[in-house]
């Protein structure tokens, strides 16, 4: 079994097949799917698709791209759903920083009030954390050290393969793998996943972005977690049924899920 723990199926390009795609994904044996949140306008379209499927679950989160929509009062709402395993995504991202310096250094603060404020909510609430990071690993690493993010722990989705961050699996984190390990130019990645701890890492897609190969340029869905299940045992010279039941241990560890 492979569990994809971070999968937009609140996406609008998941709309008119849904079924179709939950259905492929089961069929190749990917059973269980998290959501993250992301955006709080789409939450409750996440949630009613975690309550119309037993396989599907959510968190609560504000990306650091939508911090114009964050509200507390949704996250003290919907924290006690039986189906809300996590906080997140939350994190610092500087990719997409705008204006003038002054401008700029407002962005990163404002970045760090709402993720400071999203793992002291964790905490609250004893949720694992699910951390988007971008061109801001330092940055982000001091604001979970700092705010003792390690109580809860979580997972870096999408590890960026930084070097620093790597001291955080020391911090009760676990290190999201999907599609980019198949990337021809994701040397960084290959070569830093056998320092990983086996023990902290996970499977996602975070589709519908992040296509693998041999199908970049499409829509990513569950099922292709399988080729991410292929190619961590083809660097890490293990089986495929070794990954997945690793992958899925750890998954089922840090989410609290069956």
């Amino acid at each position: 079994m492979i569990i994809d723990t971070h999968i937009h199926l609140d996406d609008a390009r998941y709309d008119e097949d849904l079924d179709e795609v939950l259905s492929r994904a089961r069929e190749g044996g990917v059973e269980r799917f998290i959501i993250p949140g992301a955006d709080l306008s789409t939450l409750e379209k996440a949630i009613s698709i975690a309550e119309k499927y037993d396989d599907v679950y959510f968190a609560i989160g504000v990306h650091p791209y939508d911090l114009d929509g964050f509200d507390a009062s949704m996250f003290e709402k919907y924290v006690g759903h039986e189906k809300c395993v996590a906080i997140g995504e939350c994190g610092m991202d500087y990719f997409r920083l705008e204006g003038s310096d002054e401008q700029k250094a407002a962005q990163k603060a404002k970045q760090a009030e709402i993720f400071a404020w999203q793992i002291e909510f964790a905490k609250k609430h004893n949720k694992p954390l699910i951390v988007h990071i971008r061109n801001a690993s330092h940055d982000a690493k001091m604001i979970l050290l700092e705010n003792d993010a390690g109580k809860v722990g979580g997972v870096l989705h999408c590890f960026n393969a930084d070097d620093e961050l790597l001291s955080l699996a020391d911090e009760n984190f676990y290190f999201g793998i999907g599609g980019v390990v198949t990337f021809k130019n994701a040397k960084k990645l290959v070569n830093i996943l056998p320092r990983i701890p086996k023990e902290k890492l996970i499977i996602e897609t975070d589709g519908p972005y992040l296509t693998p190969t041999p199908h970049r340029g499409e829509r990513n869905e569950p099922l292709y977690t399988t080729l991410v299940a292929d190619k961590m045992a083809e660097i890490l010279e293990m089986s495929r049924s070794e990954i997945e039941a690793l992958t899925t241990k750890n998954a089922q560890k840090l989410f609290h899920i069956d």
